[in-house]
Parts: structure tokens; C-alpha cells; sequence
């Protein structure tokens, strides 16, 4: 029993000991719930603070962002739907230059090939590659994705995360067209404002067309850096836009991101090494695979194409025909310049002539550039015909010129031009491009000789009804008024008074002098010739021109403003300036620029006519020039075109000219050494070997071009005076000095576009002293008395004519020569 009350009382213990340890676990467990009761409680309010902190600070933030933004937009006005479509659209794009016939000469040399397609010229494969490829949301957002640019915000702001690549293709169109690259938090709020913008006036196909053509894709099979997704079709694939396959397309498609890495060529046109080239098709793979996630392509599609062995369509290397330059390619292109040139000048409302060298610089490197850039179609007047056969006509035949009087080649310019209109038909600029590049016929300034006498003298004073063709003008020994001794090209004076008209076919510089003095007294003006007539051919203004010299060709002139000056007069004395450029067009074929004729009437169509009419004398007398025999030798038929011109040589025979006109064209000719050095006495007959030989090379192949069958014939406003051959002068009966003379015959018909013949007088010509009448008359004449005052008799004529003939032809030269 005491065991049990023991055991009793021991379990007793331990349940009041248990019973003390449950009541004190109790409070413990209050104090457990109550601490966690408040430390959730103090959460909850730090989050609720935090919240409402997040909402104030995400609105502050947003305020103060929202304020920055319109901060760095203030400076930017919002542009028009037409300020944008310029702007996006304003792309380079090669240019090209063509024949008369629209036939390629060449593109035209830029660092950037380009040519810009419409939306339904690009495969809608390409398009649906480059959306998926380098921005997924497209057809979603309204230009630009705010998640991506809060990414691309940060990652500019902290450095952290690389390259974000958060824009969009509109952003990328406004990063390449309108704004820079540069990473700027201002630039990127106006790329974010002008993104919008495009977005809002123009649809996703315009904006995905617009980023195909102006985005850049590497080189092409040429090695030329191209643009756009035509000439990258072209370039790699050799198909248009429209035409790529799934593969092809995707590749293109990779291009934009790094288009010199990516691009399967280098910058000779071949193709890269397999190293290289496993970049390209890596990126084609990515984009395959981006359409087929997309689901713009099916598995099978994906996989077909990503196994498709695209090395096999890649173009061969090919020569870049932007290389090849020339004579040609520089012609049209300097006068295409200069065209632009003046339609800029004419825009910007300013005075050519008011411009220096320096803002004349300016427009023509600015019109350079346009040209080079702006897709435009050259259209020259060349017609490519004649001009091969020129060029295979110079190597032939060039070695004529050459006479081992000087080191190098003996250099020519030729230039043929349509009558009518002043269109250049075809040039020899040079004997060989890669000895000079110096267009001899367009741009080389070289003394004009004898050439300028029937523009600057003869035609002039038959204008003014000064003189007729039969008109007499001295040629005795003379001296210019320095005292220096004026001569003929092989002798010092005939010793007579010589015809308008022989003078002309000889050449001679007395008789040309001394109507030129005279015309510049009569009219009172000593550059007369100049004013009144020269500058209306766009002769260069030069004091020269007034100097006793002028007559014999000391002033300097291209080919191309010679033989404009004498196409002038073979159209009835009106002028039509030379011209190559025929028309101008940009990319979408508007008209930019198209040659207008503007006909000056320089000379009166009677002068004209009687000019021709003298000037065919020339070439029928043979006297300074075999043209005519040689024309004749090559080609009989080509020798019953009617022809005229005129010859001119320089001092020491440094400069050789032969300028011809048929009804219907104007062929010039120079010939020379580029350092002016003297070249053999017989230039002049070399010179007009090869023109003979050039223009029946170019009748071989154009033969409608001369004008067979047509004539220059006087104008019905030609007076024809019957004068005495004697005086050139009306015959009649008159005293001098209380001595009756009468000028004897035989009577000749003079041709005048102006009043008609005088009355003959004692002092009948141009020129001459009174002793020199005195010895003419003298000699061909005796003075009458008033009661004995007879005519010769016909026996007495025909001695003094065969006295004159004889003297003349002991006192003439034989061959050409200096001023002929």
C-alpha cells in the first residue's frame, strides 16, 4: 500500500509538474502570435507606404520624364506629311548617262549604287523576312514598342546589357533619313516623335517599301557598294526584286544589321573565302528561322530552304563598268554639271555673272553631287554610231598629223554639229585617253589663226554693207602703228589692191587688217567686232579683240566655239548654241531639264549666204587647202557635197585649223602639240588629210548626215551689183585732182547684203596709201583730160588684165602657211 501511495504521490508530482509546464507555455505562445501579428502588420503598412512612394515617385517620374521629353523635342517641328515623304525618301541613287538613242554609255561614278522600286517590285518574301527578322511587332505598334525603349533607355543610361537594339523598323528609317546616329537621349526622344509621325501619315507597306530601298546591303558582284533591295537582287543574285526565292530573299533580308560582314563579296567582286562567306549564311539561317517562329513560313519551307545550297546562285565575279571612264563619259558628264549648274543658280534667284570663282564652285560641286546621287537619266545628243566611228577613225588615221618636229603625239580636236540646231553629233577629244586627258575638242584653248577672219572681219563688213565679194582692199607692204612690220603668211604685200573675195581664198592678212581698222573707225567702236557680233556666239570676252592683231587669230577658242561660229553662218547667220545635253530626267521620270532651242540672228541671211558662197572658193581654189582633192581621191560622191570652210595656221605653225560646213553640218578641226611647239611647215596639208579621211569615215556609216543633193545658195535679199573689176566699184566716169578717170573692165557681179555697190572713186578699197593708189591707177589706167576722156580700148583691158594676172602669180605663194 505505501508503494502504492508512493507510486500515487510520484504520479501526482509529475502531473502537477506538467500541468505547471502547460500554464507556462501558454503565455509564450500569446507573446509568438502577437509578435508575428505585429511584424506582419508593420509589413503590410511599409508595403502600402511603398506602394503609394512607387505610385508617387512613378508619377513624379513620369511627370518629370514626360517634361524632359517635351524638353528635348522643343527645338524639333513637327514636319508635314509632305516635309516627311521628302525627307524618308531622299535617297542616293545611281545615275546613268545614254547615247542620242537612249542606249547606255555608262552609270555614273557614286560611292553608293542604288535604284529605287514601287512596293509590288518587291517580293512579298523579302518583306515578310525583314519584319520578322529585325522587328516582330511591326504590324502591331505605332512606331515604336515602349517596352523596348525603356530597355534600350536603361541599357544607354547604366551601360549595362550591351546594345539594346530596341528600335523598330520605323525608328531605323527615321535613325538613316532624318537624324543621325549618334546615341543621345535628344536624338532618340526626336527619333521616338518623327516615328510616330511616319506612322501616323503613311501605311506599313509604305514604310517597309520605303526602308527596303534606302537601307544599305553591301557590295554587289562588281565590288560597288549598292543600296536597296533591287540592286542587291541584281548585284548578288542577278534577278530582280520581285524574283527571289525564300533563300535568296532571306539573305538579303540579313544584310541590313552588318552589311560589309555580311555580304558575300569583297570589294573586288569576288566572291569571300568560306570563312567569311559562313557569316552571311549564318545570319541567312537566323532569318529563316525568325520567319519560321513567326509563322510567316511553314516547318517545311524552313527546312527546305535553310539546306538549299545557295553558294550556286551567287553572281561571278564582273568588272564595274562605273571604271570605265573616258573622253566621253567626262564630256557628258562636265556638261550635265553645268546644266544643273545654271537651273540651281536660276532657283536660288541669283545673277550668274555676279558670282566669283569661289560660289561658282560651290553650285557646280553642289549640282556634282546631285547629279551623282539622285537617280537621274542622262540623255546626250551623241549618237553612238558616228562617235565609234570617230574614235576607230582618229587611231587609223591620226598618225597623219604626226611629223617628229616635236616630242609626243601631235594632239587633235574635232567637234560635228547639226546646222539647225547646234546639236553635237560627235567629238574626237584626243588621240589616246591614257596619254592626255585633255578634251582637245570642248575645253583646250588655242589660237584660232585665219580661221576667225570670215567671223570677226569679212562677215561683219559684209554686214554693214561696208563691202561687197568683189570689193578691193590693199595689200602693199604695211606696218602696224608700233612699227612693226605686218605681213603676209609668205610674203610682205602682192603690191595691188586685192578682191574681198581672193584675199579670202589666199588668206592673206594685209587686206584683212586694213578692213578691220576701217570698221572699227567707221562704227566708232574698236571692239566692234566683239559687241556686236562675236559675243552673240559666246566668243570669249577678251580685250584682244581690239588690238590691231586681232584679224589673224591671236585670241584663243575651242574647237567647239569655232565650229559653232561657222555653223552660224552655214544657217543663214543664226546662231544655235552647241549643246550635248538633250534631256535630264529623275528616277520617276520627270522631266528635269530638256534643251530649248534659242536662235540668235548673228549675221543677216544675205551676209550668211555670201560668206558661204566665198568660203566654197576656198576649197574649190585649193590655194591653202587639198580637202577638197582629197575628198574627191576617197570618195567621188562625197566630193559633190557642197562644201566650204575656211584654213588657219599660228606663228612657227604651232596651231593647224580646218573648219568645214555642208548645208546640214559643221566639222572642225585643230591640231597641235599640247606644249606649243612648232610643228612642220606642212601641218596645214596633214591636217587636211586627216579631216578628209575622219569625215568620210563618218559619211561611210551616216551618209544622211551631209546634206547630198543640197546646196548653199544666195539669199533672194543678195544685191548683185555689176562693178568694175578694176575698182570693185560701180563702173563709171569721175575727176580727181582735175583728171578724169574711168574705171575700166571687165565688168564683174559683185555680191552685197547691204546697199549696193558705190560709185567708183579714185580711192575705191580699204587701206592703202596715196602713193599706192598713185602707182595703180598708174599702172593699170591713164587718167584722162576732160576733152580726151575714153574708155580703154578691149585690147588695152586684156593687157592690163594678163599684166595683173602675171604679177600676181610671180608675187603669190604657193603653199600654206602661217595665218592661212
Amino acid at each position: 500500500m505505501y508503494h502504492y501511495i508512493e507510486v500515487k504521490l510520484l504520479d501526482n508530482q509529475n502531473n502537477s509538474r506538467k500541468t505547471e509546464q502547460h500554464s507556462t507555455k501558454g503565455p509564450e505562445k500569446k507573446k509568438i502570435f502577437l509578435t508575428i501579428n505585429v511584424v506582419i502588420r508593420v509589413l503590410q503598412s511599409l508595403f502600402v507606404f511603398a506602394v503609394v512612394v512607387l505610385l508617387l515617385g512613378g508619377a513624379l517620374g513620369l511627370g518629370i520624364g514626360m517634361g524632359y521629353f517635351a524638353f528635348l523635342v522643343e527645338d524639333t517641328q513637327p514636319p508635314t506629311k509632305e516635309e516627311l515623304q521628302t525627307e524618308i525618301s531622299d535617297i542616293s541613287e545611281v545615275s546613268r548617262m545614254t547615247y542620242a538613242d537612249g542606249t547606255n554609255i555608262a552609270m555614273i561614278k557614286s560611292d553608293l549604287v542604288r535604284t529605287r522600286v514601287d512596293s509590288e517590285h518587291i517580293s512579298p518574301l523579302l518583306k515578310k523576312a525583314i519584319i520578322s527578322t529585325e522587328d516582330e511587332y511591326f504590324e502591331e505598334h505605332k512606331g515604336v514598342v515602349p517596352k523596348a525603349v525603356i530597355r534600350a533607355l536603361v541599357s544607354d543610361a547604366t551601360g549595362i546589357g550591351g546594345s539594346s537594339g530596341g528600335s523598330t523598323l520605323t525608328q531605323q528609317l527615321v535613325k538613316q533619313q532624318i537624324l543621325t546616329d549618334e546615341t543621345t537621349f535628344k536624338r532618340k526622344a526626336n527619333e521616338i516623335l518623327l516615328a510616330y509621325r511616319i506612322e501616323k501619315y503613311f501605311s506599313k507597306d509604305e514604310i517597309v517599301t520605303t526602308y527596303l530601298n534606302v537601307s544599305p546591303f553591301g557590295r554587289n558582284n562588281k565590288g560597288e557598294n549598292i543600296a536597296g533591295v533591287e540592286e542587291a537582287a541584281k548585284g548578288l543574285f542577278g534577278k530582280n526584286a520581285n524574283d527571289l526565292t525564300l533563300p535568296q530573299a532571306a539573305f538579303i533580308a540579313g544584310l541590313p544589321q552588318s552589311p560589309i560582314i555580311y555580304t558575300p563579296y569583297s570589294n573586288t567582286g569576288a566572291l569571300k573565302d568560306d570563312e567569311n562567306m559562313a557569316y552571311g549564311m549564318k545570319r541567312k539561317d537566323f532569318v529563316l528561322f525568325s520567319m519560321y517562329r513567326e509563322k510567316a513560313i511553314t516547318k517545311e519551307e524552313y527546312e527546305a530552304a535553310k539546306n538549299y545550297d545557295l553558294m550556286q546562285d551567287f553572281q561571278p565575279q564582273q568588272e564595274s563598268n562605273q571604271n570605265t571612264q573616258g573622253y566621253l563619259y567626262n564630256a557628258v558628264l562636265e556638261q550635265a554639271t553645268n546644266v544643273v549648274m545654271d537651273i540651281n543658280i536660276e532657283k536660288a534667284g541669283v545673277k550668274k555673272e555676279t558670282l566669283d570663282d569661289l560660289g561658282l564652285s560651290q553650285y557646280k560641286d553642289q549640282a556634282r553631287k546631285e547629279i551623282q546621287n539622285r537617280g537621274y537619266t542622262i540623255q546626250s545628243t551623241i549618237d553612238q554610231t558616228v562617235y565609234d566611228t570617230m574614235q576607230n577613225a582618229v587611231a587609223t588615221y591620226g598618225y597623219m598629223l604626226d611629223d617628229g618636229y616635236g616630242a609626243g603625239l601631235v594632239e587633235t580636236g574635232n567637234v560635228l554639229m547639226d546646222n539647225k540646231t547646234g546639236r553635237i553629233i560627235g567629238f574626237v577629244a584626243g588621240r589616246d585617253f591614257n596619254v592626255s586627258q585633255s578634251n582637245h575638242a570642248l575645253d583646250t584653248l588655242r589660237q584660232v589663226g585665219s580661221t576667225i577672219k570670215p567671223i570677226s572681219v569679212y562677215g561683219p563688213a559684209i554686214d554693214q554693207g561696208m563691202v561687197g565679194s568683189e570689193s578691193r582692199l590693199a595689200n602693199y607692204p604695211t606696218s602696224y602703228r608700233s612699227g612693226d612690220e605686218l605681213t603676209n603668211a609668205t610674203n610682205s604685200g602682192t603690191n595691188t589692191f586685192d578682191t574681198v573675195r581672193h584675199s579670202l581664198e589666199w588668206s592673206y592678212n594685209i587686206p584683212v587688217y586694213h578692213l578691220n581698222e576701217a570698221m572699227k573707225a567707221q562704227m566708232g567702236d574698236d571692239n566692234f567686232a566683239y559687241h556686236n557680233y562675236l559675243s552673240k556666239m559666246n566668243y570669249p570676252a577678251n580685250d584682244g579683240w581690239a588690238y590691231e592683231s586681232a584679224p589673224l587669230g591671236s585670241i584663243e577658242a575651242t574647237v567647239l566655239t569655232q565650229t559653232n561660229g561657222f555653223q552660224t553662218l552655214a544657217n543663214k547667220g543664226q546662231y544655235q548654241k552647241g549643246y550635248m545635253i538633250d534631256k535630264i530626267t529623275d528616277n520617276s521620270g520627270k522631266v528635269i531639264y530638256e534643251h530649248k532651242d534659242a536662235p540668235v540672228q548673228v549675221y543677216s541671211e544675205a551676209t550668211a549666204s555670201i560668206m558661204n558662197d566665198m568660203m566654197r572658193s576656198v576649197l574649190d581654189s585649193k590655194i591653202t587647202t587639198p580637202f577638197k582633192n582629197m575628198i574627191n581621191g576617197l570618195n567621188p560622191a562625197f566630193g559633190n557635197v557642197d562644201w566650204v570652210g575656211k584654213t588657219g595656221t599660228t606663228d612657227a605653225y604651232k596651231d593647224a585649223w580646218l573648219v568645214v560646213s555642208t548645208p546640214t553640218i559643221t566639222l572642225g578641226s585643230w591640231t597641235g602639240y599640247d606644249n606649243p611647239t612648232a610643228m612642220s611647215p606642212n601641218s596645214g596639208d596633214q591636217n587636211s588629210a586627216y579631216l578628209a579621211n575622219l569625215a568620210n569615215a563618218i559619211y561611210s556609216v551616216r551618209p544622211d548626215l551631209f546634206g547630198a543633193g543640197e546646196k548653199f545658195t544666195l539669199s533672194k535679199d543678195v544685191i548683185k551689183s555689176t562693178v568694175s573689176s578694176f575698182t570693185g566699184e560701180k563702173t563709171g566716169t569721175f575727176t580727181y585732182n582735175g583728171g578724169t578717170y574711168t574705171a575700166p573692165g571687165p565688168n564683174v557681179e559683185s555680191f552685197y547684203a547691204k546697199d549696193g555697190a558705190p560709185k567708183s572713186q579714185y580711192k575705191f578699197g580699204y587701206g592703202g596709201s596715196d602713193a599706192n593708189y598713185s602707182a595703180y591707177w598708174g599702172r593699170y589706167a591713164t587718167p584722162k583730160t576732160p576733152s580726151s576722156s575714153t574708155p580703154p580700148s578691149s585690147s588695152e583691158k586684156k593687157e592690163e588684165k594678163k599684166k595683173e594676172d602675171d604679177k600676181k602669180e610671180n608675187s603669190t605663194p604657193t603653199s600654206s602657211g602661217n595665218s592661212n
